[in-house]
């Protein structure tokens, strides 16, 4: 059972990074339709964290999928992840450049792929150097490691398993997009999309949930905005990537059991039968 925080501080990370068990991810990565000056990856070659390997959420996905960067298959994870030298026995810290906008995720993925001991380095890239981290450009040296998958399918799910935990009432859905694309007055910005809302989904934008500086809310600062932070809770967004934010503030409060809707808004618009809301929850 997952417990404690989350995250940890650059000053932890600082005292703990030549612990000979401890792995570094570098989950950077820059949604396409921002017109990025660069690719994550192209970030991650300027500078990182030393000995910090970079995961492609787009590349480590179920490329078969015409929606954007969707989970893989335990196969194809394991066999990504045990190249980059992650697996067994490691303590794994994920951390981005922007705000927690990947390395949650990343973070989500390791957890339903069975690992626990995963945490995000709170502030990321930026938190990292203010405490003095020095920074690489160089690749790092790994060896390969044997990753056992152990699926977690209660922290997926999908179109169908969202319908029916809504229509039973058995979970409370968080939508992690701006206010206005939620209300169905802003546009979405993948081309094609209708804005509005999943009807019963409630709205908290994953910018509430981080602090001036780029690290996430305390504890009690994120109570205050969750209603019952112990509810069972799917979270979803425009394509399963800021959802998993939240997923990690309600960790935070002890909630490790969040769901995320993977492929989200994206994957609820592609079909012209499911219901769009506009009206406030």
């Amino acid at each position: 059972m997952e417990t404690g925080d989350p995250l940890v501080s650059a000053d932890w990370l600082l005292t703990n990074i030549s612990a000979p068990d401890l792995r570094v991810v570098d989950a950077t990565f820059f949604a396409p339709f921002t017109n990025p000056p660069e690719t994550g990856r192209q970030a991650w070659m300027r500078g990182h964290i030393p000995k910090a390997v970079h995961f492609d959420i787009d590349e480590i996905a179920d490329t078969s999928s015409s929606l954007p960067h969707m989970l893989p298959d335990a196969v194809k994870f394991s066999s990504r992840v045990r190249k980059l030298g992650l697996g067994d026995g490691n303590r794994i810290i994920v951390y981005d450049q922007n705000n927690f906008f990947a390395s949650a995720r990343v973070w989500w993925m390791f957890r339903v792929m069975g690992a626990s001991d995963v945490r995000v380095l709170d502030g990321g890239l930026a938190s990292w150097v203010e405490a003095g981290g020095a920074l690489d450009d160089m690749p790092p040296i790994t060896g390969e490691r044997h990753f056992t998958p152990r699926v977690r399918s209660d922290l997926v799910v999908d179109a169908k398993g969202l319908e029916s935990l809504m229509t039973a009432a058995k979970a409370t859905v968080i939508d992690a997009r701006p206010e206005g694309r939620f209300a169905g007055r802003d546009p979405e910005p993948r081309a094609g999309l209708a804005s509005g809302h999943i009807p019963g989904s409630i709205n908290l934008p994953g910018s509430q949930l981080i602090a001036a500086g780029g690290r996430m809310k305390p504890a009690k600062d994120l109570k205050k905005l969750f209603k019952d932070p112990a509810a069972p809770t799917v979270t979803t967004c425009g394509s399963g990537v800021t959802a998993a934010i939240t997923a990690l503030a309600l960790a935070r409060l002890g909630n490790y059991d969040v769901a995320v809707y993977d492929g989200s808004w994206t994957d609820w618009t592609s079909d012209p039968s499911r219901p769009v809301a506009t009206s406030p929850e």
